[in-house]
Formats: C-alpha cells, structure tokens, sequence
C-alpha cells in the first residue's frame, strides 16, 4: 500500500507486475539487439512485414504499438537504409505497401534468433503446461481488456 494508505500495492498488483515483466522482456530484447544495429521497434517492423508484407503503415504501427507519424519516421530511415522498400506512389487509395528487402530479410533473420534466445531465457524453469497456461491467461487478460468483457 502506498504511504498515505491510497492507491495500488505494488507487491500485489498483477497489473504492475505485468508492467515489470515486459520492462524486463523489452531491456533483454534491446540488449541482444543492439549490436545488430535494431531496436525493439524495428525487429517489430520487420518481422511484421516478414510475416504480412505489405502492410500500410497505420496497420505496422498497430502491430509494434507505437504511433503513424513514428512508424511513418521509422520506414523512412529504414528505406534509406536498404531494409525495406515502398512505391513512390500508391497503388491503390493512399496506402503505400512497404516490403522487405533482402537485406531486411538477412537482418531479420539474425535478430530472430536473438530474440528466441531472450524468449528461451525468459521461460526457463516453466513446464510447458505453465508455458501453456500462461499464454492462455495472458490471451484471456488482453481479450478482457480490449472487449472490455469480465472474462466470465
């Protein structure tokens, strides 16, 4: 309990404990990322585009959970870079289909195996049945959330 005897425990509170573990999740990824020249939010751009090319941007910026105008700010410089490529002009509507390059690809896959190595650690100890649990429950949480249901 806080000091003034308001506001959440944070030695009890799910919500924050969720909020320490992807901390964690996110300052191992960084770290196994960083010398492979990516961030967290560029992993996420390209495997994203690996999985599902030709995604616009407002539907990458969903996906790696930061804004349109940083997406927009982060494909330009990986443009530049020779990691993805766009159309100078739309081919449909106003939606400019970003693609990996080969080069996105190679980087891709070599931080890929990064990222399963912090995946690996971060599991390490649980059964698969807690592994499986776990996913289950934390599918549940963000279904409650984002439905806004009680989860019953």
């Amino acid at each position: 309990m806080s000091q003034d005897g308001v506001g959440v425990d944070l030695e009890t509170s799910l919500g924050y404990l969720l909020k320490e573990a992807s901390s964690a999740l996110r300052a191992a990824m960084e770290e196994v990322l960083r010398p492979l020249g990516l961030s967290v939010t560029r992993y996420a751009c390209l495997e994203l585009l690996a999985q599902r090319p030709g995604l616009s941007n407002s539907e990458l910026a969903r996906g790696a959970f930061v804004t349109r105008q940083s997406m927009n700010v982060l494909l330009q410089a990986l443009e530049r870079e020779g990691y993805v490529t766009r159309p100078a002009e739309a081919p449909v509507g106003k939606v400019l289909p970003t693609r990996l390059t080969p080069r996105g690809r190679r980087s891709l896959e070599k931080a890929t195996e990064a990222v399963r190595s912090v995946e690996v650690r971060m599991l390490a100890g649980m059964t698969e049945t807690e592994q499986s649990d776990a996913f289950r429950i934390l599918r549940r949480m963000i279904h409650s959330l984002r439905d806004g249901n009680d989860g019953s």
